[in-house]
Order: structure tokens, then C-alpha cells, then sequence
């Protein structure tokens, strides 16, 4: 019993002395990978913000509304960014985020089905961050 303990105390032991010893590991990427990264962040860093076009999908005066079809839209469309604005005295829900009106109809014509009355909102507002990811 006391051999097992101590054994089992040498191999945590020998386990954790080489995590402290661990090697050096270098990444070796593609320089136009690395001036696309550089690029992204100095541009998402900053407060520039991009003209685009997002889905609106509901206006309304009733912040409880909003908050029901905004849970709605996530259970039916979980991969769809959706968030909210408010330009009083309306409260405005709005989905996805796009660079063209080609990429935003795409969307809006899937939508249409469960969100008869949405219709496109340009947005100046848009982060570049934002853009990336759209999957309609």
C-alpha cells in the first residue's frame, strides 16, 4: 500500500518536472497571413465603423415584445447575430451585418418566411468584425 502511494507520488512528481521543462515552440506563419492579422486588428482597435446593411425585423414600441420575438429569432436562427437599437420612442431589432445588398437579401429572403414585415436597414454603425462570418 505504502509502495503504490509512493510510487504514485514519484510519478506525479516526474509529471509535473517536465511541465517546468517544457520546450520553446515556434510558429512559423505565412507573411501575408501575418500582415492580414495586422491588418484586422488595427482596423477593428480603432472606432472605424463601416456603411452596410442588417435585417430589420421588428419596431416597436414595447420593450417586453422586443425581448420575446429577439428570443424567438435566437431559437430559430441560432447562428444569425441579432441585436437591438433603440431610437426613441422605438425599439428596433435588427439581424446579421453585411458589406452588400446582395449578401443582406440572401438572409432576408430565408427571414421572410417567419418575419413576413422585415424588410433591409443600412446601417453606417457596422464593426468590420461584424462582417465576417456571414453564413446566408
Amino acid at each position: 500500500m505504502i509502495r503504490n502511494l509512493i510510487g504514485i507520488i514519484l510519478f506525479i512528481g516526474v509529471c509535473f518536472s517536465s511541465k517546468l521543462h517544457a520546450q520553446n515552440v515556434q510558429i512559423n506563419e505565412e507573411p501575408v497571413i501575418t500582415e492580414m492579422m495586422d491588418r484586422f486588428a488595427t482596423i477593428n482597435k480603432g472606432k472605424i465603423n463601416v456603411e452596410g446593411y442588417r435585417i430589420q425585423i421588428l419596431a416597436t414600441t414595447d420593450r417586453k415584445r422586443l425581448e420575446s420575438v429577439k428570443q424567438g429569432f435566437q431559437y430559430r436562427y441560432p447562428n444569425v447575430a441579432v441585436d437591438w437599437i433603440q431610437t426613441p420612442p422605438y425599439y428596433k431589432l435588427r439581424a446579421g451585418a453585411f458589406a452588400t445588398k446582395l449578401e443582406a437579401l440572401r438572409l432576408l429572403h430565408i427571414l421572410k418566411r417567419d418575419y413576413s414585415n422585415a424588410y433591409l436597414a443600412i446601417d453606417k454603425n457596422i464593426r468590420p468584425f461584424e462582417l465576417i462570418g456571414s453564413i446566408y
